[in-house]
């Protein structure tokens, strides 16, 4: 685990070296995890609220950071498309299984880590990171932000893990019953362990220095959307 990895347990997604058999069956079960506990719901409000602040734009291009396996990209696709926008997407992840996953889906792909983007400063429209932040320690986290807004010309749209015991429970039973394996398992328990209250996450934007809002959302969700200037 390196310096800027939550100190929270361990992932098999905190390893870049990680086996990629291991890698790609985790993702397909974290895609089917955000299409039942709320993921997909999340980043299809985000997407909604930052298409609400430019109404009189309807193309975008958007930096999908800590990708996976695609599966949210499509559905910020899907959505702004039900509002009448297109999103041409960038996909970005750091370990190569998923990087595959990605290209073998069609998406444009860049195989690099989220605290060195290699795109210049405002040359993103929008840039998502989903799930991505709790994997990061809290020493960390501002800087990884600041990053994300740096790409961004338009928009920077957050959707992270809210923390539960209630979240965990929900999700120890439901993994079981969709059969999930056990590294998918112990890494959604740890995820939320990982998670964000409102506060806390509010705390991290502030040291930032963007002055955005956190919004809950179902499924255990926190999302924040802000316009950079």
């Amino acid at each position: 685990m390196t310096a800027l990895a939550n100190p929270i347990g361990t992932e098999l997604l905190d390893d870049p070296a990680a086996d990629s058999a291991q890698v790609r069956e985790s993702l397909q079960h974290i895609a089917r995890a955000n299409r039942w506990f709320g993921g997909s719901w999340a980043v299809r409000w985000a997407v909604y609220r930052a298409l609400a602040r430019e109404p009189a734009l309807r193309t975008f291009t958007l930096l999908d950071v800590g990708a996976g396996s695609g599966d949210l990209a499509a559905v910020a696709v899907c959505a702004a498309r039900k509002r009448g926008a297109s999103l041409r997407v960038i996909a970005l992840e750091r370990h190569h299984a998923a990087a595959t996953m990605l290209r073998e889906a069609g998406w444009p792909t860049v195989l690099a880590d989220a605290s060195a983007l290699p795109f210049r400063s405002g040359s993103i429209d929008w840039v998502l990171a989903s799930q991505m932040m709790h994997h990061f320690s809290p020493a960390a986290a501002p800087e990884i932000l600041a990053g994300l807004a740096r790409v961004a010309r338009r928009a920077v749209l957050i959707a992270d893990l809210r923390r539960s015991g209630m979240a965990r429970l929900a999700f120890a039973l439901a993994a079981r019953v969709l059969r999930f394996d056990p590294m998918t398992r112990h890494d959604g328990d740890t995820s939320i362990r990982r998670g964000y209250s409102v506060r806390t996450l509010q705390q991290l934007l502030e040291r930032a220095g963007i002055p955005a809002r956190v919004a809950r959302r179902p499924g255990w969700r926190l999302v924040s959307v802000w316009s950079v200037p």
